[in-house]
């Protein structure tokens, strides 16, 4: 059993290997950022749309009246 928790926590003596994990880390990190900075841009558009389609119905609503 203690094999196995050896193997899963992994600490290495030398702390350069420590670095090599935050190289592999950052590029997934800045991709991360630039998908939801991407996803808030069109939320936004599609919120805007939506409220133009409201604006309209509510004129035609009141056209009806």
């Amino acid at each position: 059993m203690e094999w196995l928790l050896n193997f899963i926590l992994y600490f290495p003596e030398n702390k350069i290997e420590y670095l090599y994990g935050f190289l592999q880390m950052v590029p997934f990190i800045i991709l991360a950022v630039v998908a939801i900075i991407f996803l808030k841009k069109i939320s936004r558009k599609e919120e805007e749309k939506a409220n133009e389609l409201l604006k309209k119905l509510s004129e035609n609503e009141k056209k009806r009246s």
